[in-house]
Formats: C-alpha cells, structure tokens, sequence
C-alpha cells in the first residue's frame, strides 16, 4: 500500500478530520485578485474600475454639452460627430475654433487639479491639504498680481517676454518649495505642512492686497479678473502649453505612484518594503506643486477643485485614500460642470471660480465639522 493510500485510509478512519480541514478552508478570506502585466502588478478592484468608467463617460457628457451652449447652440449629436471629424463645416468652425479651447482648458485645468489635490492629501494624510490650502496658489496669485500691477519698464519686459501664465506658475512653485523647507523636520508631517501652508497663504494673501491697493486702478482691474479664476477668452498656445505640461507630469505621477502606495501603510512598512519613502515623497509633492502651478498659470486660482475633487473620488470609489484617477476625472468634471453652470444656469456670466467658490466653501465646512466630531 502506498503513502497516498494510508493518508486516504487515515483520512476514512477520521472523517471528522476532513470536514475540519474544509472549514478551515472555506473560513479563510478570499483575497483581492491581482492582475499582473510583465514586471507590474495590478489589484483588481470591480467598483473602482466601474465608478472611473461612470466618471468618464459622464466627464465626456458634460464635456460634449459645455461644446454645444452658446450663442449658436448645436445637438449633443453634431458634436460628437465633429469631434469624431464627421460633422459639418459651420459645427466644425463653431466647435473647434471658438469654443474648444475653453472646453479643453477646463478639463486640464481641472485633471491638475485633482491630481494635485489627491497628492498633497494623501502626502499629509488630511482632507484639508489641498494647494489652495498650502498657499501653491496665493503664491502664484501675488507674483502675477505683481507683474501686472508693477509699475516700470523692467517689469512690463518680463510680462511681454515670459508671459503671465510662466510667472505665475514660478510663483506657484517658490512658494511650494517654501513651505516644504519650512515644514521639513526630519521628515514631513502633515499637521506641520497644513498650519504652515496657512501661515505662507496668509502672507501671500496679504501681499497680493496691498498690491492691489497701491496700484494704478487700470491694473487693479487686470489682475482682478484674473484673480477671480476664469476660463474666459482662452487661446490655442495657452491650452496646449498647459496640456503638455499636465501629461508630462501625469507621466512623472504614474511612474512613481507605485512606490507610494506601500507608504499608506506607515513610514516604517515602507521602508521595510524598500521604498525611499523620503525621495518619492518629495518628488510626489514637487509634481503636485507644478500641476498646480501649471493649472493657475492656465486659469488663475480656481477655489475649492483640488479640495472638493479627492473627498469626492474617495467616497465614490470607497477608497481609504484618494485615487488619482478618481480625482482627475471628478476634477475635470466639477470645473467643467461649474463652467456650464456660470454660463448658462446663471442670470448672467460669471466666471468659474464663483462656482466652484460656492461648492467648496459648504463642503469645507463640512470637512471642518466632520473632523471636529471624530
């Protein structure tokens, strides 16, 4: 008799041993499939991947109608046949060249946005984080406003040459940097990054108003539109330089966000999994910096999307941290929803960020008490 058949026998003899070792079996938790491609590994998750499906197909939605309001209204239809290159030549100059710039800066504006968002929130480990918060964006604020408002030939040079959209996105990043060295302390820590981040705002902000009240009331209207955060009257070059930009540093993101994910776990565990966790989350926080940077250079400091915009993915996708995706699209479709609602839902035009002021403003709060309860 073998060893195969004594095991069977023993296994006669004792059936109350099988029924044991099964349910030991059907007791253990069933893990996440995993999905593997070369040398990368994939969790399968089934809700997130249909809650990023739903978000995107209603992104394109909103997207598709945002192209079809004006003055020369034109079906959801005919506009998704002219993006597909079969509509007509009339569609085709209405949407392509009047109204596809803005339409398209508010969905990269607000894909930077919610990107940035989820960065600085997971990096600190608190919905409050957000570049509105850190001051990326009173920082990019107070070095157009001072561009615009300066007096002097030397100034209105480097407007003419390196344009307001490069200044302020220079801006954005000196103050990033700024509060990343002034909360560095053996590391990072989020509460440290946040009460910094409001004193830095704080300062900018009284900058940027004292510059508005010594300045030429010419100017002060300027930056006053600006500041407001529009995506009125935007052209070709300042689309396309802001959508390589973001792509760029989508890349950059992509590459390095599969290092990050082991540090929700704690400093430790990442480091006991390999992760320079110190490196990768300086290069995480300076991609958040730049997407924000690139999106007030793009659209001025629209309030409230890249706070808003991770809560939301985060809920919807049941994540524990903010998925980038996620919060991309939400992002996109919050900005470009907002826009749709300023100019049509509205009695008159406003700009964008009066919307998004409105929704995040209550949604702060929010946050506030909910925090304030745990």
């Amino acid at each position: 008799m073998s060893g195969a058949e004594v095991k069977a026998d023993g296994a006669d003899v004792q059936p109350g041993g099988a029924d044991v070792k099964s349910d030991a079996v059907e007791a253990e938790p069933s893990l996440t499939p995993g999905v593997r491609l070369g040398g990368l590994s994939f969790v399968w998750r089934p809700w997130v991947v249909l809650v990023t499906l739903l978000l995107a197909a209603a992104t394109f939605l909103v997207f598709c109608l945002s192209i079809g309001v004006g003055d020369f209204p034109i079906g959801l239809p005919q506009v998704v046949a002219t993006l597909l290159g079969r509509g007509e030549q009339v569609d085709e100059f209405v949407i392509m060249d009047l109204r596809m710039p803005r339409a398209l800066a508010g969905l990269v504006v607000g894909v930077a946005l919610g990107v940035s968002g989820a960065i600085t929130q997971s990096i600190a480990r608190n919905p409050l984080a957000s570049p509105d918060i850190l001051g990326i964006t009173s920082g990019a604020s107070a070095t157009a406003v001072f561009l615009v408002t300066v007096s002097g030939g030397t100034a209105a040079a480097i407007v003419d040459s390196v344009g307001l959209s490069a200044a302020a996105l220079a801006g954005g990043l000196g103050t990033g940097l700024l509060v990343y060295f002034l909360a560095w302390r053996r590391g990072v820590e989020g509460l440290r990054l946040i009460l910094i981040g409001i004193s830095v705002s704080a300062v900018m902000e009284s900058i940027t108003t004292w510059l508005l009240a010594t300045a030429d009331i010419r100017d002060v209207a300027q930056a006053q539109a600006w500041l407001v955060g529009s995506l009125d009257s935007r052209e070709w070059n300042e689309v396309w330089v802001a959508l390589w930009g973001t792509l760029a540093l989508l890349v950059v993101v992509a590459v390095v966000a599969f290092q990050f994910k082991p540090m929700h776990l704690g400093d430790d565990v990442a480091a006991g999994l390999g992760v320079r966790f110190t490196a990768v989350r300086a290069v995480l926080l300076l991609c958040a910096v730049l997407l924000a940077g690139v999106a007030v250079s793009a659209a001025g400091p629209v309030p409230f999307v890249a706070l808003v915009a991770p809560q939301v993915a985060m809920r919807l996708a049941r994540c524990p941290t903010p998925p980038l995706v996620a919060s991309a699209l939400v992002g996109a479709l919050l900005l470009i929803g907002a826009d749709l609602v300023a100019r049509t839902a509205l009695p008159i035009g406003l700009p964008v960020g009066v919307v998004t002021a409105a929704i995040g403003g209550p949604f702060l709060v929010y946050l506030l008490v909910r925090a304030n309860r745990r």
